[in-house]
């Protein structure tokens, strides 16, 4: 979060840009679009503030398509460009829009570092399961046996799970959406805009040519027997509380609730750290419910914000440097 002047008040229209949108009809990608450019003007800051980067793939579109500063970079390297650009200039509103491909393949990297660091960065992963993009071959998230193009046979890789990616490296904000979620995916782009640090939310993103019902499990009539909202300070409680969540030792069980009361249901916590890894892990367990809502959030200093302080500290103590002065500094040698 970053906080700036006063603004007239705006509304969706003025985050509108004036570019066709180019995804395939009925792409879960409209939805998220639509809420984002609902969600940026109850920030109360001026268009110029936000600035959205992308790498490459069909999110990566995202930046055309606000009508806010932006960058569209180079394949898995936004949060690198981002971070850039949150340094530079630390007043400003930085998003990163990126895929599963994209962030968690060639672009692993990067996502890791910026969490590790706690940029202040908010990062918006749509996760589809499949490379879109490139016409349907299989990601790093999907699941086991995955038919695609590249895939003929059935994938054999372990999918990754990037909430517990993103909570091994330290991330201080971690969440999880679904594109048909409206309200709740509003609810998780103000919850990472005011948390102070980096933010990830991991957003369930339907691809009807590829990959069409990958989450219909949890999007369908039945999806409130397969998903738990997650609320701090509330016992997991779903399938409208007739279902609830008790833990044996370190293992979630499902239990019914006419044969407990809420007093016995574990508790949701977003700052313990070791139920996150817990909660997380939860993912795509056919026994237990996906996990939906901030999985975990704590306060902690801001890798930008300390190198302010710092640069602004030896300022103080030395002085405003010249470029000259430093390339004259040290060995030097004169050649004849």
């Amino acid at each position: 979060m970053s906080e700036m002047s006063t603004t007239p008040e705006l509304t969706k229209k003025d985050f509108v840009s004036d570019q066709a949108v180019r995804w395939c009809p009925g792409c879960g990608d409209y939805a998220i679009l639509a809420q984002t450019q609902k969600q940026m003007p109850t920030f109360g800051r001026k268009r110029e503030e936000f600035v959205f980067v992308s790498g490459i793939g069909c999110s990566s579109r995202f930046p055309y398509y606000m009508n806010t500063y932006g960058f569209h970079s180079i394949h898995g390297r936004a949060p690198a460009v981002a971070s850039g650009v949150k340094i530079a200039n630390p007043e400003l509103s930085v998003w990163v829009v990126t895929g599963d491909g994209d962030g968690l393949s060639i672009g692993g990297n990067h996502f890791m570092h910026a969490l590790r660091r706690n940029m202040d960065l908010n990062i918006l992963l749509f996760n589809n399961r499949i490379y879109g993009l490139t016409k349907g071959q299989y990601s790093p998230t999907s699941e086991v046996g995955k038919v695609t193009k590249a895939t003929p046979y059935g994938s054999i890789d372990i999918p990754l799970n990037p909430p517990s990616l993103a909570l091994g490296a330290q991330a201080t904000f971690v969440a999880r959406t679904i594109d048909r979620w409206q309200k709740h995916l509003a609810e998780m782009m103000d919850r990472a805009y005011n948390h102070d640090g980096g933010s990830f939310i991991e957003i369930y993103q339907n691809c009807n040519i590829f990959n069409d019902g990958a989450f219909e499990e949890y999007t369908g009539a039945e999806k409130l027997d397969n998903v738990i909202e997650l609320k701090n300070g509330q016992p997991m409680l779903f399938a409208k509380e007739t279902k609830g969540l008790k833990l044996d030792g370190a293992k979630a069980i499902v239990v019914d609730m006419e044969k407990y009361s809420a007093d016995d249901i574990l508790v949701h916590d977003e700052s313990n750290l070791e139920l996150a890894q817990i909660i997380s892990n939860w993912t795509s367990n056919p026994d237990l419910p996906e996990p939906i809502g901030v999985i975990y959030s704590i306060d902690k200093p801001t890798y930008n914000q300390d190198m302010v302080d710092q640069i602004e500290n030896a300022k103080k103590k030395k002085g405003v440097g010249k470029v000259q002065d430093l390339l004259n500094a040290g060995d030097t040698w004169k050649v004849n």
